[in-house]
């Protein structure tokens, strides 16, 4: 090692040292007064570790995918029990990587899913769930989904298996399972891909196993509002080879080249190709198999990610226990609200705590606008019934029965904050406006 590699390693040190003492001073939490409450929906919990790795990522001079994007990868996999990650910029990135993958040219003829095949998902969600669809040029197919879990039940969606369906695509509604052993199992049945939207449910299971593993893929989103966070982030991870590739080509421009950042002539034939038009020996990394994007993140990214999977077993059990504490609170004011449930064999990490009010006197604007007063934030369950919303007056789309369930969770249903930033005193507060509003209403 030279002298000056010495003196810039102990530099480095004394940066990394100082961004702890930074943390310290600039982002110490103020405890909760009921004088001045504020209880955010969602919300990212880091502490030195995710500024430091991140200052140590910038340093390195690397920036795009490199050890930290490594390591990441590879503990996600560990987590989950699967062999690929593939990061991408955003969870709805990862969406559209899933769904565009199945159109590949790469796949078998008869695997491949062309214009007018249909999907099956539900229109009680999140926009970026649905819209890979349309933009794939295939045909949403929207059923209904149960008051309480807000999931589709298998029955209906084996109801709208029709001759054009070829994939199942659903989320697993704000870190709810919906029965994904018996969709899978239709879907093997059916000879459908499946495709698992776990963006809010990262660490949720389904008799004993991860969510994300059951399908043929699986997305998930690090925005800071979700279980962990890498500012902007996402991946899609699957366990079948051939998918990785597709969704590492269509994430990097659509190159046919698989080379990591940096790296040449991994196939040992860089110059040896003859694909398309193109004259043999045409340079691979230049060579496209994919109407593809450039959808990859940072190595300051995963840096940051990496700090924070070290944090997800603490994460999830808080969550655990803030929605078990807000079940309690809210038992006693049943009569008015429907709480959520769950379905056997579900073990939900919950990203939020879903409400529908039931038919009476009482509204949902009124309690919304009654806990928002009362610093309390809140959500609607994302687009409620997104064939009406503005965007998709022009887009074609099939509905199976009728989406009576999901026109009410639009008109009665919202959702309010247990993340990892909350504690008792949080939920105890919450619990307590709840009374109030409750109490008043009887007099």
């Amino acid at each position: 090692m030279t002298e000056g590699q010495e003196q810039s390693d102990m530099l480095k040190k004394d940066i990394l040292k100082k961004i702890g003492d930074y943390y310290g001073l600039r982002f110490q939490k103020p405890a909760f007064s009921k004088d001045n409450p504020k209880i955010p929906p969602s919300g990212k919990v880091f502490d030195e570790e995710e500024l430091i790795m991140a200052v140590d990522a910038v340093l390195d001079g690397w920036w795009t995918e490199g050890r930290f994007h490594r390591a990441f990868s590879a503990e996600l996999a560990s987590f989950l029990g699967l062999k690929y990650v593939v990061p991408t910029n955003s969870g709805s990135s990862a969406t559209l990587l899933a769904v565009s993958a199945l159109t590949s040219p790469l796949l078998p003829e008869k695997k491949r899913l062309k214009k007018g095949d249909e999907i099956i998902t539900v229109a009680a969600g999140f926009p970026t769930t649905v819209n890979p669809i349309v933009q794939n040029g295939l045909l949403p197919v929207f059923v209904d989904v149960e008051l309480g879990t807000y999931n589709a039940s298998v029955d209906k969606i084996r109801a709208a298996i029709g001759e054009k369906t070829r994939a199942v695509f659903l989320a697993h509604t704000l870190g709810n399972p919906f029965d994904v052993s018996a969709v899978r199992k239709l879907c093997d049945e059916h000879g459908l891909y499946l495709i698992e939207d776990c963006c809010d449910a990262l660490g949720s299971t389904f008799d004993g196993k991860k969510v994300g593993t059951f399908g043929d893929m699986a997305t998930f989103s690090f925005y800071p509002a979700h279980h962990i966070t890498t500012g902007e982030g996402g991946a899609v991870v699957t366990d079948k080879p051939l998918f990785k590739r597709v969704l590492e080509s269509l994430r990097d421009w659509g190159r046919d080249c698989w080379c990591d950042p940096g790296h040449d002539n991994t196939c040992g034939q860089r110059f040896g190709w003859k694909l398309g038009d193109l004259p043999l020996g045409y340079d691979h990394k230049y060579i496209y198999s994919h109407l593809g994007y450039n959808l990859k993140w940072t190595d300051m990214q995963a840096a940051i990610g990496l700090a924070q999977l070290k944090k997800l077993p603490a994460f999830l059990q808080q969550r655990k226990k803030n929605f078990d504490q807000m079940s309690r609170l809210l038992r006693s004011h049943e009569d008015f609200l429907l709480l959520p449930q769950t379905i056997h064999g579900s073990d939900p990490a919950w990203f939020g705590f879903p409400i529908t009010m039931k038919w009476s006197s009482v509204k949902r604007k009124d309690l919304v606008i009654f806990l928002e007063s009362k610093g309390i934030m809140t959500r609607m369950l994302f687009g409620g019934n997104l064939t009406r919303q503005p965007y998709f007056k022009d887009i074609s789309y099939r509905v199976s029965g009728k989406l009576t369930n999901t026109d009410i969770i639009m008109e009665q249903t919202f959702w309010i904050g247990i993340h990892p930033q909350l504690g008792k005193e949080e939920m105890d507060y919450v619990g307590s406006c709840f009374r109030h509003f409750f109490k008043n209403l009887k007099h």
